[in-house]
Order: structure tokens, then sequence, then C-alpha cells
């Protein structure tokens, strides 16, 4: 019984628990004082000149969320903010410290005194409803040294499946700077969709963005996802203009953000295989055949039969076809030249290398040729290999890092006549960043094995990371259950170096795995969450499936290590791990859900049901969130912020049906039990 399930785990956190980081994500040292600073008596912000852009963004702020005016002062004075440079301090660390006339932030790099300025937001009084400043805007007096676990911390946004506004990604990009991320991977790309305009490839968007009838894909791509029969409409159709996406880049680099776009390579790129396939008929009826060709990504006398995982038959590009690469190279620098137009450099390109599937290439007569002509290529596998260095070596020239997902790291082997994927000794220099997903069953170590073997490794597990996995297994929440449920506390509890140790305590076999070595610890780079967008339909529900785990997932980044994650004696660790989750969760509750209430206008994030359980004849109710009240009814209608507040066990022999609601009358959905 979910409801009964709900409670027992409500009922873990201990709700006495009061001592709680005021800043979020937990910083890495603070202790408060007795001091307060007075926000209404602030004269100024007072910056070296290195920190003048954020000094700017900080006035900004200040104005909107607190409607406190602080001019950019010339000298320090009684009752301003300063903002230092500190050059001990480490990259993106910085020091807070406010008494009762002074807010100082100190750090090495504008990144630092970025984080330290939304370490000072946090500590604002959450409600901006009247936009005044007011004698009652008062900051606790606080000492702060602070810096991030890993630097690499971020999240991943797949708006090719259904579409997201511009508008909504500067959104994601403002909780992302609040939660002190520095990365946002961009999938752009992918089977059902290319999102992103590339001058002189009108086709990419005019075909490969667009998706309805007529089936006949001479217009526009086939239904996927629930886009429904006609194109232009969101959530099916949509992509982004040269000036959005340098309007992104922007936006981004102004709030310590990195963009990392992602193209589907060489599989997952049916949408460009299409839009391609437009151009080469266009230009073929016009009589220019090398025209035609110069962008063709697929072997048009290619008989090779594949299906992946998406029940796709025709999504791969034909690495042996030089117009492959001359079709990636044009995307490359396209998207180079939007970033330069942006003032925002670019360091790396994701090129995906997931789900190639068996049988792609095998009865290609290009790709045959080329095997005879490149004898090291030695076979079909080979091919693979043979891409990537190709791709390497294009975006080296840029001065571009290739990152993919765990594909690109792995070689293909047989042991005992049976096949294997074993890290690739090719590319283990090369410097490929790897995005490790899968841990599923048979896997768990997976990521441990290529950050062992020397390869970059950013952890993005299904079982924890991926927010389009269902929060709770009941037909009310939406999403996939195929990686697991993933709820806020599987994010929260994630032990990164020691993944084994997680999934030892559900009692997993995990003999001949491999653990994680003092090298292989050097080169996990970071965490990064991933939203894919099949069952997305609209900003709400992006938000309602993000939120508030990325709270938690930020918490994994930039936190320090807790004692819980190291602890051996299983006592110990269960009594630290409750303590630790009982204050993220309070924390959570009583300020950082408020903040998403007005953050922006407010974000649509999940209000979890009421856990709910009968025991001598009562019924017993309880929220994971302590500040949301559950309101109660017992005649059979639903209940509504102005029916019963639960504050005690509940006798009445009848159907009990409950509900949590936010400060904002937000509610979740619906939990019975029959008390008959």
């Amino acid at each position: 019984d979910f409801a009964q399930e709900i409670y027992e785990r409500n009922e873990r956190i201990d709700t006495s628990i009061t001592v709680f980081s005021p800043i979020f994500p937990t910083p890495a040292y603070y202790s408060l004082s007795k001091d307060v600073f007075p926000l209404a008596k602030l004269t100024g912000i007072f910056t070296v000149d290195v920190f003048k852009k954020e000094a700017h963004k900080l006035q900004a702020d200040l104005l909107k969320l607190n409607g406190v005016s602080a001019g950019i002062i010339a000298a320090p004075r009684p009752f301003c903010i300063k903002l230092s440079e500190d050059k001990y301090l480490p990259a993106e660390g910085y020091t807070l410290h406010i008494d009762q006339q002074f807010i100082t932030i100190s750090a090495s790099d504008p990144s630092g005194i970025f984080y330290g300025i939304q370490s000072l937001k946090s500590l604002m009084p959450v409600d901006r409803t009247s936009n005044k400043a007011s004698s009652k805007q008062l900051l606790p007096g606080i000492l702060v040294n602070d810096s991030p676990r890993y630097n690499y911390r971020g999240f991943m946004l797949d708006v090719a499946r259904n579409f997201q506004t511009k508008q909504e990604v500067l959104r994601i990009l403002d909780l992302l700077a609040l939660y002190k991320f520095n990365t946002f991977h961009f999938h752009l790309t992918d089977d059902e969709a290319w999102r992103l305009e590339i001058n002189g490839l009108p086709e990419l968007t005019a075909i490969g963005s667009n998706r309805g009838h007529p089936a006949d894909e001479k217009t526009n791509l086939p239904p996927a996802y629930g886009s429904g029969a006609d194109t232009g409409n969101l959530y099916g159709s949509g992509h982004y203009s040269k000036g959005d996406f340098i309007e992104i880049l922007k936006y981004a680099y102004e709030h310590h953000i990195a963009v990392i776009p992602e193209i589907e390579t060489p599989g997952h790129a049916r949408a460009a295989i299409k839009a391609m396939d437009d151009r080469y008929s266009k230009f073929l009826a016009a009589g220019n055949k090398e025209e035609a060709l110069r962008y063709l990504l697929r072997d048009t006398a290619d008989l090779s039969q594949y299906t992946t995982p998406q029940w796709y038959h025709d999504n791969v590009m034909n690495v042996a076809l030089p117009s492959v690469y001359t079709f990636l190279t044009k995307v490359v620098d396209e998207i180079g030249q939007m970033y330069k137009e942006a003032g925002v450099p670019l360091s790396i390109i994701h090129l995906g290398g997931d789900e190639v599937p068996a049988g792609v290439w095998e009865k290609s007569p290009l790709t045959q040729k080329l095997i005879l002509a490149q004898p090291y290529i030695q076979n079909v596998n080979g091919l693979w290999y043979y891409y990537l260095g190709k791709m390497n070596e294009i975006l080296k020239e840029r001065n571009i890092r290739l990152a993919g997902w765990e594909e690109v790291g792995l070689r293909k082997t047989m042991l005992d006549g049976n096949n294997l994927n074993i890290p690739n000794p090719q590319f283990n220099n090369a410097g490929f960043q790897l995005y490790v997903w899968n841990n599923t069953e048979g896997n768990e170590d997976l990521a441990y094995k290529l950050a062992n073997a020397g390869y970059p490794v950013v952890i993005s597990f299904v079982s924890n990371f991926y927010f389009d996995m269902m929060q709770y297994r009941t037909y009310d929440e939406p999403g996939y259950k195929w990686g697991g449920i993933t709820d806020i506390e599987k994010t929260f509890g994630f032990i990164p170096n020691d993944y084994l140790k997680n999934i030892s305590l559900v009692n997993h076999q995990l003999k001949n795995k491999q653990r994680l070595t003092d090298f292989g610890k050097t080169n996990i780079r970071g965490i990064q969450g991933a939203l894919w967008s099949e069952t997305l339909k609209g900003p709400a529900q992006l938000e309602y499936m993000l939120l508030p785990r990325l709270s938690a997932l930020s918490e994994k980044c930039w936190s320090p290590a807790q004692n819980w994650e190291t602890e051996m004696d299983s006592s110990a660790y269960k009594t630290q791990y409750r303590k630790s989750w009982s204050a993220f969760v309070k924390n959570m509750g009583f300020h950082g859900l408020k903040v998403l209430d007005y953050l922006d206008g407010g974000f649509n994030y999940r209000i979890p049901p009421a856990g709910a359980i009968t025991r001598g004849g009562k019924v017993f109710a309880n929220t994971q969130f302590p500040s949301m009240v559950i309101h109660y009814t017992t005649d059979g209608s639903e209940p509504t912020n102005r029916s019963a507040v639960y504050r005690n066990a509940i006798s009445e022999k009848k159907i009990i049906k409950f509900k949590v609601f936010n400060s904002l009358g937000r509610f979740s959905y619906l939990t019975t039990i029959d008390n008959r």
C-alpha cells in the first residue's frame, strides 16, 4: 500500500532537528553569530574592478527581489556590501562575513564572488511579494568559508523529444545559478528533432524541427511522443534561432554557467539524416549532384538491417562517408561562430555516441570499401574507433574537447566466447569526457572501471539522477520506471565515491565488482542530472519532474562529503544519515521551497502526497516536508485548503481523504484510507 509505505518513509525523518544550514547548498563551513544586518540601511555596493559585472548583477537582484536600492560606491562605508579579491582562495570558492555593519564577500575569481552572492541571497527574507525594503529584513550574522566538492556540476535538458521555449530555458538557468551549478548540457538533437538553426543548412530546422502529418517526411518528421498531427504546435515542433541560442549563451555566461551543446552522432541522428535527404533530393533534381552529395549522411546503397531500442531502422549516420565529416565540420563551425558572436568560449562539444545498434554498416558497400582500404579498421566494430578518431582530430584543430556517453570510451571484445565491453585503451589519454548513465544490473561498476582506466568521468546514473524517472510507483506519478524509482531521497542519499555501498545496503550481490581507486577518484569530474523529455508536455511538467530533486542534486555536487558516506558501522551510518537527511528536508520545507514559490514568478515543484497508516483503529498521516499542511475530509469530497487540518490521529470509521498543501494553496495528489 503506497500510503503506508510513504508514511513509514516520512516517519524516519527526525522532525525535532533544529540545526540546519541557513545557506543552500550546505557550505563547507559556517558559523552563526548574534549580529544582525538591517537590509533597509544598506548604503551601497563597493567592488574591486575585477568583480564589477557581479556587482551590477547583485544591484539588480537586490532591487528585484527585495526592493532594496543600492548604488555602486567608490569607497567602503558602514552598512555596505564589499566585494573583495583574495587570491589565496580556491577557484569558485568564497568567504562571506556578515556583522552589524558590513557584508563582505571575498573570492579569487568572479565565479567565487557570484556563488558568495547566491549564498547571501539565500539568507534574505523569502516572502518578497511586497517588493519593499523594510525594517523586518534582517540578515543573520554569519561567517562562511566555502568551495565546491566538484568542479563539474551539471544538468542536462533534452529539448529534442519535446521542445521547451527559450523563456523556459532561461528560467532553468536561473535555477541552476541559484543552486551553484556551473554546466548546462543542452541536448539539442535526436531522432525526433533538430532544434538549432544552422546557417547554410535550413533543412535541419525546416524538416527536422517540425513533427506532424503528412507522414512521407518530405516536409516534416512524423508525430512522436504525443506531438499530434499538426506541425508548428508545441511541444513536438519548435527550434532556437541563432539569435535565441546566442541569447541563451550570453545569459548562461552571465550566471557563470557553461553551455555544452550535444549533437547526437552517429546514432540517434534520424532528424539530421532525413533533413539532409531532403537537401540531397532538391539538389539532385536541380542537376547539381556535387552539391547534393556534399552533406549526405547515409549510403544510398546500404542494405544493412538494424533496430534501435526506440525501434528505428534508419537513424545512424554512415561513418564511411566523407560527407558525414563535411556535415559535422560545418555544424561545429557554425556553433563555434554563435559562441564567438555571444562572446562566450566553446571548449567542449558532446557528440552523443550512444545506442549504435548491432547490424549497422554491415551491408554498406562504402564501409566494406573503407575496411579494405584501411586494414587497421579490421571489421565493422573498428569503424566506431575510426569515427571517434576522425572527430577528435576535427575538434582538436578547433581547441574543442570531445565528450560523449560511456560508449565513447568502450571497446567491444570477446571473453570465453561472449561479447564484452572494456575501457578502450586507444583513447584513454585523449581527454574524452565520458558521461556514464548506465549503472543498471551488471553495469554497477562501469563508471569506476572507466575512471580507473584514466577516463575523465561525469556520473549521471539513471538510478539516481535521471529525473524523467517516476518519483513513486503509483498511477498518479508521471514518468518512466525502466531505470528505477528516483525520488528526492534517492538523489540525496547517493555516495559518489562508493556507489557499491549504496546498493549493498539493499542486499545486491556485488562480488567481483570494481571499486573506485584513489587514482580513479581523481578522474571523477563531477555529477550531472538529466531530464529526458519523452513524457514532458510543457514547462509545468518539466518543473514537476525537476523540482525539488534538483536541490538534492546540488547538495551532492557542491557540499562536502558527509560522515555517513564513509561510515563502516551500519548502526552509526543510519544515525548519521538520518540526521543529515532530516536537516535537508527541514531546510527545503521551511526555506528552499518558499524560494521556489517566488523566484521568477514561482515554479511548479512537486508537492509529495501525504503518507497515511492505520494503527489501533486510528488513522495517522504525515508529509515529507514538515512545513506543509495536510487537509482532510471524511464526507467523500476531495480536500481543499479550507478542509479540516490534520493535527492528530483520526478515529472516525470512514473513508478519509488527504491532500498536502503548500503556503500558496498548491496541492499534492490524493491519498485515501478506508478506516471503516
